[in-house]
């Protein structure tokens, strides 16, 4: 039978004399009513224990591959020759771009926290601690909105650090702030409505809310966020997006004014404004931008994520509903995926109330701070007056708006050659056109020696180019 036996890699031996009949007798090169060898010949012929060939045969038995007849012995069963594609086992481009990782690329991408500095063996003690002293009950499902000892520390978190009053029965526990978006924008889905949008915005979220039909109504943004004076539209709107607090990715912050017209808006047009509060955890000039929410409890929904805060890998966030939502979100969480993983969440809600989620962002913004100060250091050795930084002190990211550059493909091609991603702002514009010489430059993930040498690589390639 052509076998082959390798008693030094991790598959056990009955598993790999069961593949090898199976795939045989699938790609037919064993026929219906083709007797298999004995089970005492195969033993002896592959130098195997029998009782090995005992077990592969009745597994293929009990799958139905081969039969035993009085007076015949084992044959291959009928119906079974079923040809398939051999397997691509070669990752694709899109794929591969989670799984390999360049050891000498600096990525200039955004929103990555510093994931050295996660603190993986306080969060490790705490895991291990809540696992092992929470009631049994606690393993079963958990209610749609999540678990009530995380609602209640992020109610008093919230209030503590932003000044936002809400109740924990209000607070929504989602697998990040993208599933968050995605529930809201299945919740307010109505035919025909229209959905106003930041331009730039990441395009990541724009494909969640598009994705469910809505019309999408692009607003320019400038120094000051939505330019809400050139709102329009005669269309029902489903919802607002907006990132008062830090503009992505220009770092605008929304003013009083604005947000006061954005709210008659939505009085006007009887919809909501979903506040994407993704990273205002970590400003470096004055107190903490308010939030939206504080405005209008009822017609602002509030979304924010642990992702930036912590790690991508937590796969937490929340939200804040409106009274006159949550019944009907809580159906829809139910159907989607029942509830967010909730060990997890016992774990963040200790370390919240155990003061250490503030002490880690205090930690971080000093830490973040530096980065970005170097970051600002190198682009005013190596371009001197060639550049703005535009946005407020805040976040992960900066965005560089150059003088005499425009990244076009050629550019970013060859800052690429040279192992250096930088992400131009155009890439987030729904209208394109307007943000040709502006770079996003992320830092939170990087040290400062890459920082220094991204830069340097990118003044290697544009220092001749002039538009």
């Amino acid at each position: 039978m052509w076998l082959t036996i390798d008693k030094n890699i991790n598959t056990s031996l009955i598993r790999q004399v069961y593949e090898q009949i199976r795939a045989m007798i699938l790609e037919g090169k064993l026929s219906a009513g083709d007797k298999l060898p004995s089970t005492r010949w195969l033993s002896e012929n592959l130098k195997i224990s029998r009782n090995v060939i005992l077990e592969a045969y009745a597994q293929l038995t009990a799958e139905g591959y081969i039969e035993s007849r009085r007076g015949s012995g084992t044959i291959v069963a009928e119906d079974l020759y079923f040809k398939r594609c051999e397997r691509n086992l070669e990752k694709s481009p899109h794929n591969s771009v989670y799984t390999r990782v360049e050891n000498d690329l600096i990525d200039f991408r955004s929103g990555i926290p510093a994931l050295d500095m996660f603190p993986q063996k306080e969060w490790g003690n705490l895991f291990n601690k809540v696992c092992s002293h929470m009631p049994y009950s606690y393993f079963r499902y958990c209610q749609p909105g999540g678990i009530m000892e995380l609602r209640q520390a992020l109610s008093e978190y919230l209030f503590r650090t932003r000044g936002i009053c809400c109740r924990a029965e209000q607070i929504m526990i989602v697998s990040g702030s993208t599933q968050g978006l995605s529930l809201i924008s299945k919740l307010l889905y109505r035919p025909n409505v229209e959905v106003v949008v930041e331009d730039p915005i990441h395009y990541g979220l724009l494909n969640v809310i598009s994705s469910y039909g809505y019309l999408i109504n692009p607003i320019p943004v400038d120094s000051k966020g939505i330019r809400t004076n050139i709102i329009e539209t005669k269309n029902d709107v489903g919802f607002v997006y907006v990132t008062p607090s830090h503009q992505f990715p220009l770092g605008s912050i929304l003013p009083i004014q604005r947000r006061i017209k954005l709210i008659r808006f939505a009085e006007k047009k009887n919809c909501y404004i979903v506040e994407d509060d993704y990273d205002s955890e970590f400003r470096y000039e004055g107190h903490p931008i308010s939030s939206f929410y504080e405005l209008d409890p009822n017609r602002v929904i509030y979304v924010g994520s642990f992702s930036k805060i912590l790690a991508p890998a937590l796969r937490l966030g929340y939200m804040i509903l409106p009274d006159l939502l949550i019944d009907k979100y809580l159906k829809l969480k139910m159907y989607t995926d029942v509830h967010t993983e909730s060990i997890s969440q016992l774990v963040l809600a200790q370390f919240i109330n155990d003061g250490k989620l503030e002490k880690h962002i205090w930690k971080m913004k000093k830490k973040y701070y530096n980065k970005r100060q170097a970051l600002i250091n190198n682009l005013r050795i190596n371009f001197f007056d060639e550049y703005v930084i535009k946005g407020h002190a805040a976040g992960l990211h900066l965005v560089a708006e150059f003088q005499n550059i425009l990244f076009t493909e050629e550019i970013l091609k060859k800052i690429t050659q040279q192992k250096v991603k930088v992400y131009p702002v155009e890439k987030y514009a729904i209208h394109k056109g307007r943000h040709r010489n502006k770079i996003i430059l992320g830092y939170g993930h990087l040290s400062i020696d890459e920082i220094t040498e991204g830069i340097r690589r990118i003044k290697k390639v544009i220092q001749n180019t002039i538009i």
